[in-house]
């Protein structure tokens, strides 16, 4: 009998975990990059997020770009680094995203 019990609770199990795994959604539909390589770029950026950068990442991660003197960058308040850079002797304004996608206008 014991092991009756155990069995079914065994397969209600199971059929549980099978139902957890195809019951949620994806978190994206796909086509979006989790981070930005030098090769491509959301088009949509910068892309609001939880940005994990720190300060001086997101300075170095700006100067890679082929930005100089990188200055006033502060985090706001939807995840983007924002600052003012050097690029072609003018000064433009940057914004990282959490993705890694550099923005300057």
């Amino acid at each position: 009998m014991k092991k009756l019990l155990f069995a079914a609770a065994l397969v209600g199990a199971s059929t549980l975990g099978a139902y957890a795994q195809t019951a949620t959604a994806p978190a994206t539909d796909g086509d979006t990059p989790a981070v930005a390589t030098p090769d491509s770029k959301n088009a949509t950026a910068p892309v609001e997020g939880a940005n994990s950068f720190t300060e001086d990442q997101a300075r170095e991660r700006i100067v890679e770009a082929g930005y100089a003197d990188v200055a006033g960058l502060k985090l706001d308040d939807k995840g983007v680094w924002r600052g003012t850079a050097m690029k072609d002797g003018k000064t433009v304004n940057v914004a990282l995203d959490y993705q890694g996608n550099i923005v300057a206008n």
